[in-house]
């Protein structure tokens, strides 16, 4: 009986341990597929797992419950994430120098702790904490641990460090490459080089989100997740790195944080409930948290609609991008910062509440009270915040990644000009005068024409010489009477008081506006800057040439206005923006094939032998590019911009100036250099447009096999009979080759380096209409070609350095 007992006993006990799980595995035990350690209070399960529709074998750690809840196994840790195993033959085991090593039956290794110590080590272990440790032979000494190699989840107990000074990349919490794929995803968790400790998820090399500076206990981009409540962060801040670890601060609720494959930092909790994880919280509440959502010097509020807004002060950089929800160019500042320029009134800064303040901060050791100073003082000091736990923080970059929250945010003051604060806007007051002054628009209207047209009376009377040498027999006293003239009220309505909603762009003359009559016609108002380099000399030279100008490849004037500082120009709108927009534009380009392209050319020539011979006045236009082309509804070209024109008398061939203006790398060089200019310096121009309309790309910002500029490499391609090399290969079309070519050739004449060999612009119209081009001349070398000499490039610096070069020139009306 006592034998009996005794076996049976013995039998008990033996299926007690086979049929309960160890939690730890000595020297010689193996773990084979699918065999498991559970931790000691049954929190953790190590063993072997197929994701979901997969047959690969990976060794991990994950949550022992999945007894109690439908959901998926809670994966926290995987040995051989990026080396699976293809069966079930693997095992977990000790190499013979004491590591753990993952090996099939053909003895192949698929992960080994891989460390280096003296002894032997008998125990790995699997703790009530997730954390599975190899310990030195008799002893507690751990000579490797998971917790030091996580994968994509970060665990009480867990401690991340980073290098300061260095993108850190070996210390990481990297994602799932999907949600069945354990491998190495795109997104990590880092921490970056910045002067206060702030963490970030990286798609690559590129910041996806962003937490923020921490000021002890909280992080400024998630005020709602604070250290004294359930997160229990702590950061901890040496020399030259920086600690992240996370304890549990109410033991009650376990609580992790994963990052995920799609690039989300979430906290996950579990419900009792339901028997499930929950989402306690995840970085990514709204597309305010993607990093920079909105770009440089906006405000991203996801309660808004559109979620982005342009800071005060500061206007988009691209509108019509901006229109249609891409904000990623940002904003541009509207009026330039004074600092301390004499005579002028002094920065201020606007406060903004409650926001996630802008990546990039440089911190100070100035007091509350001293951190205005400090941005003050410092001319590249854009902002300023000061927040308990961090001290004065400034900014003297681009302000990025900034979010409007409801409460618990940062107060940060931004810089602006004095004129930009409330109650400063001269808009403001624009229209506050025209409501009042209402009932006397018409006396004031009546009373600035007549002041305006006493005073050009003046002007023609006292430089009658001046205006005779310029007009001979094609002018008058009497230039604007057929002129259009519009009361700024009514361009002020039409245009919503110059909303920045309707700015279509800026240049050299001023900003550009979209505008609406009350019958529906849209206009486009040039409106001369005070800033502008160009004066009421261009603005009445634009005014009185393009009112004499009717031709269907140019641009019309419907009217102006001139009341007080106020100078408008009134423009038909073209809908098709600049030929510039859609020429150099990756996608836009495509819009234009071959037939389109060869119409735009020969419109423009069209346009050009309207100026120079067929018009009233000769005009010399000085100015022509792809930017001052413009594209009504049918991609018809219409010349534009006519403030740097000259009119020419009719014996008349050529011109010198000391002011030369114009846009690089559209300028001849007898321009350029010496002020001389003709029919043949637009011609020039009109070549290097043609160039850069069969190649797609621009003269001036042109770099290629050597070459400085699209002319060296056209004629380096023309010299080797290779000209298929410079066309866009979005024209290529054996129908079009012979046209093609002849482009390139005419476009060749057009640039040649001295102006008598350049044809005038109605011999190149027949030239772009004969079909023999063996009948063409043969083009000798274009101006600024010639790189081993002194230079043309250099020499045309030295000529640029000493006059005035328009390099934006007037604005390029385009619509929306």
């Amino acid at each position: 009986m006592h034998l009996k007992a005794a076996i049976y006993t013995f039998l008990l006990i033996s299926w007690f341990n086979f049929s309960v799980a160890p939690d730890s595995i000595t020297t010689p035990q193996t773990l084979k597929d699918p065999e498991t350690l559970i931790s000691s209070k049954d929190s953790f399960k190590l063993g072997f797992f197929s994701p979901t529709n997969s047959t690969n074998r990976f060794l991990g750690i994950w949550f022992n419950n999945e007894k109690n809840s439908s959901s998926p196994l809670e994966v926290v840790w995987v040995a051989n994430r990026d080396n699976p195993v293809k069966d079930s033959s693997s095992m977990l085991k000790f190499s013979d120098d004491g590591n753990l090593k993952l090996i099939d039956e053909q003895n192949k290794i698929y992960w080994s702790s891989n460390v280096s110590f003296r002894g032997n080590s008998s125990v790995v272990q699997l703790l009530d904490t997730g954390n599975l440790i190899l310990l030195l032979n008799g002893s507690d000494s751990i000579i490797w641990q998971s917790f030091d190699h996580p994968t994509d989840s970060f665990l009480p107990g867990i401690k991340l460090t980073f290098n300061k000074s260095l993108y850190d990349t070996k210390t990481k919490v990297q994602s799932w490459k999907s949600s069945t794929d354990p491998s190495s995803g795109r997104f990590r968790f880092v921490s970056l080089p910045r002067d206060q400790p702030e963490f970030f998820i990286v798609d690559g090399d590129k910041i996806y989100w962003r937490s923020g500076p921490w000021n002890g206990y909280l992080f400024l981009g998630v005020p709602y997740l604070r250290s004294e409540a359930e997160s229990g962060f702590s950061v901890d801040n040496h020399d030259n790195t920086v600690d992240l670890s996370y304890e549990l601060a109410n033991q009650a609720n376990y609580i992790w944080y994963e990052v995920t494959y799609d690039g989300l930092l979430g906290q996950k909790l579990w419900d009792n409930s339901s028997n499930s994880w929950e989402i306690g919280w995840k970085s990514l509440f709204s597309e305010c948290d993607v990093y920079r959502k909105c770009g440089k010097f906006a405000v991203c509020n996801p309660l808004k609609e559109p979620i982005c807004e342009c800071l005060k002060g500061f206007t988009p950089e691209n509108i019509d991008e901006w229109r249609k929800g891409n904000w990623t160019n940002g904003c541009v500042r509207r009026t330039e910062l004074q600092c301390r320029v004499p005579g002028n009134k002094e920065d201020k800064f606007l406060q903004m509440k409650d926001v996630k303040v802008p990546d990039y901060s440089h911190w100070t050791s100035a007091p509350k009270d001293d951190c205005q100073r400090d941005c003050t003082g410092n001319c590249s000091c854009l902002a300023y915040s000061y927040f308990s736990g961090i001290g004065c923080m400034l900014w003297t970059a681009d302000l990025l990644d900034l979010q409007q929250f409801s409460t618990d945010g940062a107060d940060f003051f931004i810089r602006l000009a004095h004129s930009e604060l409330p109650g400063h806007g001269k808009r403001k007051i624009i229209i506050a005068v025209t409501v009042v002054l209402s009932a006397l628009v018409s006396i004031v209207s009546m009373f600035y024409l007549w002041k305006w047209m006493r005073r050009r009376h003046a002007i023609a009377t006292s430089k009658e010489a001046y205006w005779q040498n310029i007009l001979g027999e094609t002018g008058t006293s009497n230039d604007f009477q057929d002129l259009r003239l519009f009361d700024f009220t009514k361009v002020v309505d039409a245009t919503d008081n110059f909303s920045e909603i309707n700015k279509l762009g800026q240049g050299g003359f001023g900003p550009v506006y979209k505008g609406t009559w009350e019958d529906g016609q849209e206009i486009a108002v040039k409106r001369l800057s005070k800033m502008s380099g160009q004066g009421i000399e261009e603005f009445m030279n634009e005014v009185m040439l393009i009112s004499k100008l009717q031709h269907k490849n140019l641009v019309r004037l419907l009217g102006c206005c001139v009341e007080g500082e106020e100078k408008l120009l009134v423009y038909e709108l073209l809908p098709n923006k600049s030929l510039d927009a859609l020429l150099f534009d990756s996608e836009q380009q495509k819009l234009l094939d071959w037939p389109k392209r060869f119409n735009i050319i020969k419109g423009i020539c069209r346009g050009l032998l309207y100026l120079h011979r067929d018009s009233r006045l000769r005009i010399i236009h000085r100015d022509l590019k792809a930017s001052n082309i413009l594209l009504d509804e049918e991609l018809n070209p219409k010349i534009s911009d006519f403030g740097m024109a000259r009119i020419f008398g009719s014996k008349q061939d050529e011109a010198n100036t000391l002011r030369v203006v114009g846009t690089y790398g559209y300028m001849s060089p007898e321009y350029a250099m010496e002020g001389t200019f003709s029919e043949k310096s637009d011609v020039y121009s009109l070549g290097v447009l043609l160039l850069e309309i069969v190649s797609g790309r621009r003269n001036y910002k042109f770099m290629e096999h050597e070459s400085s500029n699209l002319l060296t490499y056209a004629w380096k391609l023309w010299n080797e009979n290779d000209m298929f090399s410079l066309i866009i290969p979005e024209i290529v079309n054996q129908s079009f080759e012979g046209q093609i070519f002849k482009c390139i050739q005419v476009g060749l004449l057009c640039v040649q380096e001295f102006p008598e060999d350049r044809p005038d612009v109605s011999t190149l119209i027949f030239m772009l209409d004969v079909d023999d081009v063996k009948t063409l001349p043969i083009p000798k070398r274009p101006g600024f070609t010639r790189n081993k000499d002194s230079s043309s490039a250099e020499i045309l610096q030295n000529a640029l350095d000493n006059c005035s070069v328009n390099s934006v020139s007037m604005t390029a009306i385009s619509g929306r």
